[in-house]
């Protein structure tokens, strides 16, 4: 009776935890099934949500961003499910003026390593405007150009005195273009044309160029060059220096030579700084002659000192010309020279006065045509 009583028990408390298994059993179940139904939810959204933006993205082309999201991470609750599916709907909204920042460009090597060294200068080919354009297509409106893998120290303007020497210009911006591309240089090129036919004034001219390329760009260093100068070695680097620099000191008709120690002639440069220092140039020297050692004058008598290239270096050809007409030797110019340190400080950058008539920007350079007024009546003598 005992044995059949405690069976009886036994089989009981069998059955109660079978049943209890089987609850267990289901509940496991219906959690699961929940669970993963919510989670098959919210990927279903995302994923409807991906698509839509890509439709958009496909029909307007307004760039938007796609997600993909990987919901099966191990030991996630069902709550945290939920908030990152909060998280990535926010995130998912657009994003409005976001665009990579462009890697900022290393600095300009001092020395390029692209450059030839010696050139080989001449004249006798024909030159045209339209070879020049086909050989520069780097080169902007204006005759602008700035490096495209580096950051130049100095921005460059280059600037050319200039009267009826067209065939003179196509030869010039043949050779230089290339030259200053080469030099990583980041530059312009205007042409200060002076209008009518009175007697030519170069260094009001240059004046002028300084002032109206400053509307142009922020340039920080300008360089001052005759139309019928070219460097034979691209190693005369054209940017500022920390003197006044004087590039042409060996032309071939001085015998590649400087012709006296204070010359200044050709193709000079300056910074900013420089060029208000001295007060620009002199606007008194009226025809051929004189102004460059002014200039010299100007620059020495301020403290500061002219530097040059290596005599190798600073090599050039001069396009052979007869004398331009009103441009004959200034016979003042002796006199004038003599009274720099009288006169620099009231006749230059800061007492400048023109018309500006003119800016046009063709494919190689920008040409400004000005007005510059007539030089004064000379002394009657006797």
């Amino acid at each position: 009776m005992t044995r059949l009583m405690l069976g009886r028990t036994l089989e009981r408390i069998c059955k109660g935890v079978l049943l209890l298994c089987l609850l267990h059993f289901l509940i496991m179940m219906i959690l699961y099934f929940d669970v993963y139904s919510q989670r098959f939810d919210l990927f279903s959204r995302f994923n409807n949500g991906r698509n839509g933006s890509r439709n958009n993205a496909s029909g307007t082309g307004s760039g938007h961003h796609y997600y993909y999201y990987n919901l099966s991470r191990p030991n996630a609750t069902f709550a945290t499910y939920l908030a990152t599916g909060e998280q990535l709907v926010q995130s998912m909204q657009p994003e409005n003026n976001q665009t990579p920042s462009p890697k900022p460009l290393p600095p300009c090597p001092e020395n390029p390593p692209g450059l030839v060294g010696r050139l080989l200068i001449e004249f006798s080919s024909q030159m045209t405007m339209e070879r020049v354009q086909k050989e520069n297509p780097n080169v902007t409106e204006g005759g602008r150009y700035t490096p495209p893998d580096c950051r130049p120290r100095w921005k460059v303007a280059i600037i050319i005195p200039f009267r009826h020497r067209e065939n003179h210009l196509k030869y010039w911006l043949h050779y230089l273009h290339p030259i200053l591309r080469r030099q990583k240089i980041d530059y312009g090129i205007y042409i200060i044309n002076q209008l009518g036919e009175d007697t030519f004034n170069r260094a009001k001219l240059l004046n002028v160029g300084y002032t109206e390329t400053l509307k142009e760009a922020e340039y920080d260093c300008f360089i001052f060059s005759d139309v019928d100068l070219i460097p034979m070695d691209d190693r005369n680097l054209y940017h500022c220096y920390d003197q006044p620099r004087h590039f042409a000191i060996a032309m071939d008709k001085f015998g590649f030579r400087l012709p006296y120690a204070g010359y200044f002639g050709g193709v000079s440069g300056l910074s900013k700084k420089q060029f208000l220092k001295i007060n620009g140039f002199p606007n008194e020297y009226w025809g051929w002659g004189g102004e460059d050692d002014d200039i010299y004058n100007r620059i020495t008598l301020n403290g500061m000192k002219v530097s040059r290239p290596d005599v190798r270096i600073g090599r050039y050809r001069m396009i052979k010309h007869e004398r331009d007409k009103h441009n004959e030797p200034n016979p003042q110019r002796f006199n004038k020279i003599q009274n720099t340190k009288n006169t620099m400080k009231k006749d230059g950058i800061s007492s400048l006065t023109y018309k500006l008539v003119e800016v046009k920007k063709y494919p190689l350079y920008t040409n400004i045509s000005v007005e510059i007024g007539k030089p004064p009546p000379r002394p009657i003598k006797g």
